[in-house]
């Protein structure tokens, strides 16, 4: 198959969506729902800085699609990715890009990050610049080094944790100075949905990854039981979400966020059948749109309760 049959084929198009494209957008929920929702509980507890919380929300949008470049960047220089790979910005592979100028794009954008970083600082604590370090050190490091996290099976552990429980942490320690157990505990099941996109992508390059020699959980146990896998996790989520209700640490409100469950089953129905990278695409799809519908909910819940 050519180069522009798989491009058409996968409906990539040139111009600005070449750039668009190598950010992942379906991956940025992930960055999204964690600040948002940190600063809903914030905002519950009294404190909510508009510009700090754009602040927030936009480093950690940079660092997650600078994580996504130095993805793109290090599988094509590791020769993963090629023409014919499903789930990459393509950019490298199918548009010409050159690989230094994705490279560069993922360093400003931690430049950039950096700069937000100060700012939040300013306005909260530098310990903070602290942690945001030791995240994007993290970001570099997934694809990165040596040994690349992604390559390991903590991949969905490591990303579930950062972007998850410490950029809620984060995001609601700036906004009020303090830290309790609650906000721990109402980032767990964040972090989990946040660890089944990558087990949901890991699933999709399961055949490809074990030809390169990675060793993720979903090869670890095989596409049947990931599967498998993806749905406990699913379910220890909504679980974990209905006893932080029943003992008060979220509101009732948050019975909203259990219409995620409708995404989070149509994942598991469409992976049924599927072996080919291309046929789990949309069930890739649905398990971020079942984070960004789970985690929207929960912060909507939480700024309604303020008021009700």
């Amino acid at each position: 198959m050519q180069k522009s049959d798989i491009k058409s084929a996968m409906n990539e198009k040139g111009g600005f969506q070449i750039w668009w494209r190598l950010l992942r957008p379906h991956t940025l929920t992930a960055s999204f729902i964690p600040v948002f929702v940190g600063s809903m509980l914030a905002f519950t507890d009294g404190a909510f800085h508009f510009t700090i919380f754009m602040a927030m929300l936009l480093a950690s949008i940079l660092i997650q699609s600078a994580t996504n470049m130095f993805n793109e960047y290090y599988d094509h220089a590791r020769g993963l990715d090629t023409e014919h790979s499903v789930g990459i910005g393509g950019t490298i592979v199918r548009d010409g890009i050159k690989p230094k100028t994705v490279l560069n794009i993922a360093f400003l954008f931690f430049g950039i990050s950096i700069l937000l970083g100060i700012y939040i600082c300013i306005h909260s604590s530098w310990w903070i610049a602290v942690i945001g370090l030791i995240c994007m050190l993290f970001g570099y490091l997934y694809t990165g080094g040596p040994l690349p996290i992604a390559y390991t099976p903590f991949g969905e552990l490591f990303a579930g944790f950062f972007m998850g429980t410490v950029i809620i942490g984060i995001s609601y320690y700036i906004q009020t100075l303090t830290m309790n157990s609650s906000v721990i505990w109402v980032s767990v099941p964040i972090a989990i949905f946040i660890g089944t996109i990558l087990l949901a992508n890991n699933i999709r390059d399961l055949d490809g990854d074990k030809e390169n020699g990675r060793k993720t959980i979903a090869i670890l146990l095989g596409r049947k039981k990931a599967i498998l896998f993806l749905a406990c996790l699913f379910a220890i989520a909504f679980i974990l979400t209905g006893i932080l209700i029943i003992t008060g640490i979220l509101p009732v409100w948050s019975i909203i966020s259990f219409l995620a469950i409708f995404k989070a089953w149509s994942v598991i129905q469409q992976y049924k059948g599927k072996t080919k990278p291309i046929e789990m695409m949309p069930a890739m799809a649905a398990t971020g749109k079942t984070n960004t519908i789970y985690g929207l909910l929960l912060g909507i819940s939480l700024f309604i309760s303020k008021f009700l």
